[in-house]
């Protein structure tokens, strides 16, 4: 088992605080001596079989299924209470009550001077999630399966589960709720592959949706807990 830092949105993160979210696509850099073909995991281990000249290669996976992600998110150092630190998460930022937005964690290895080594503008503005560390980190993420594909074989069911707010009232699909009532018209959408379609070419770049490249599709369980202390009880 290993574990893997992952960066999501603010709009992904409250999508598996909800339990909306429990699959992410992203980009399978084929090696520069691949030529096109099928591609698909070997049972034997974490590989991919890529189909070279003449045979088929094995390249290795960085995940595997029974490895972990520990999320990273945007968000900042409110304050100090006693030996606790109290992190506040801009995902939820507005949409819920403060005590929903923050959580209150220990010094980092009983450091209270951590942050100044964080805080070249002061403790209290939004760190970008690349700068997330792994002592703040809330969520965890358990991949309970892998594969490779090419990203238009999404079905159905696969962009439901990454991440839509569905109204089943009206049966149409967005970002979420609140995201939907603040957009410009038309960004609802008629089906959940839609929906993703469109995200997809926002995150990456207008027609990459249309390049269809290949995509590492992760399945996993969703834990309100940091990686450490979710080893720590498990």
């Amino acid at each position: 088992m290993k574990d893997h830092p992952i960066l999501f949105s603010g709009t992904m993160v409250c999508a598996q605080l909800e339990e909306r979210k429990t699959q992410t696509r992203r980009h399978f850099k084929l090696p520069k001596w691949a030529v096109p073909g099928t591609l698909e995991i070997d049972d034997d281990g974490p590989y991919a079989c890529v189909e070279a000249t003449s045979c088929l290669a094995k390249v290795p996976l960085k995940v595997s299924v029974g490895d972990r992600f520990w999320v990273k998110e945007t968000w900042r150092a409110h304050q100090w209470c006693g030996d606790l630190v109290e992190i506040a998460y801009a995902a939820q930022s507005g949409k819920v009550g403060w005590t929903d937005q923050v959580q209150q964690i220990p010094y980092p290895n009983g450091d209270k001077n951590a942050f100044k080594y964080y805080a070249p503008k002061g403790p209290d503005f939004w760190r970008p999630s690349i700068f997330m560390p792994r002592w703040a980190s809330r969520i965890t993420l358990c991949v309970t399966d892998v594969r490779v594909e090419r990203l238009q074989d999404i079905s159905e069911a696969d962009a439901f589960a990454e991440g839509v707010w569905h109204t089943p009232t009206f049966n149409r699909f967005a970002d979420d709720l609140q995201a939907a009532a603040l957009s410009i018209p038309g960004k609802w959408f008629t089906s959940a592959t839609d929906w993703y379609r469109d995200l997809w070419d926002r995150i990456n770049g207008e027609g990459s949706w249309d390049a269809n490249p290949w995509v590492i599709a992760y399945t996993f369980t969703v834990h309100k807990s940091n990686i450490d202390k979710l080893e720590a009880h498990s």
